[in-house]
């Protein structure tokens, strides 16, 4: 099994990155893993901590329309250069945490895609240099409000409510290129998405290179590659579940934010 890196939060309210073990035990680092993080001494067990999103990114970059059969389901050609847009940090959530469903929306869709995790600072990078700097890959959920999407034109409300990003739950630091992306909704044993990563229209390194044109990706910042065919929506009370080969599954349920205060 591929060494597994989390972040986690102990029961004292620190924010710590370990390695997973097979018995669910943390052997916390003393940094980032993406910045030479070393092994310490101190250990958390299972029920000592909760797990959080792999990584705090400054910014996530996301590709947009980078499997030519999605593309086509949303009748559009595939882009002649990677179609880029951003997503705020504050979408991010872990593993099991809850999606909020915005009252400004009436249709919100999951899009599962391979996330690329950079390693040290990466700008006007080829692709060559690009590769050396993704330090891992780790699983999305690049939630969408599809009305709103059609209705502004440009992505960023959309794409952009908090909660609108899961993430995780860990990140491992090599994938094989016929890795198979599957999303599962509820308890359907028919994928909703099924593809390998693959298909994708530009490489991650290729991704990573055209990114670094534009902006300086920085140590833990995120890539989303971009979602295979099949996207659909997804209502109050739904669960999907992300896998990747290699890596794991990502799940979350959907609630309302009135649901969730009432809760709290």
């Amino acid at each position: 099994m591929a060494q597994r890196y989390v972040r986690v939060q102990s029961l004292d309210g620190k924010i710590h990155y370990g390695l997973l073990q097979i018995d669910r035990r943390v052997q916390v680092l003393d940094a980032p893993p993406w910045l030479k993080g070393q092994l310490t001494t101190l250990e958390l067990n299972a029920n000592d901590y909760q797990i959080l999103a792999p990584c705090a990114p400054s910014k996530i970059v996301a590709v947009g329309k980078n499997y030519a059969n999605h593309a086509a389901e949303m009748g559009t050609p595939v882009p002649q250069e990677p179609l880029l847009f951003l997503k705020p940090p504050t979408t991010v959530i872990a593993s099991n945490g809850e999606i909020l469903y915005p009252t400004q929306s009436e249709r919100v869709d999951y899009e599962g895609e391979l996330a690329l995790v950079i390693g040290d600072r990466c700008t006007h990078c080829t692709p060559e240099e690009a590769h050396s700097k993704i330090w891992g890959y780790t699983i999305a959920n690049d939630v969408t409000a599809r009305d709103l999407q059609k209705k502004d034109g440009q992505w960023t409300r959309a794409k952009g409510f908090d909660t609108f990003c899961p993430l995780g739950p860990w990140v491992v630091r090599e994938i094989s290129s016929g890795a198979r992306l599957q999303t599962f909704v509820n308890d359907n044993v028919q994928p909703a998405q099924s593809a390998s990563i693959s298909e994708m229209v530009f490489a991650p390194d290729v991704l990573v290179s055209y990114i670094s044109q534009v902006m300086t990706l920085l140590p833990g910042d995120v890539v989303l590659t971009g979602t295979p065919e099949g996207v659909g929506a997804i209502g109050v009370g739904d669960r999907v579940r992300i896998e990747i080969e290699g890596i794991g599954f990502l799940e979350n349920s959907v609630t309302t934010r009135a649901a969730l205060s009432q809760v709290s």
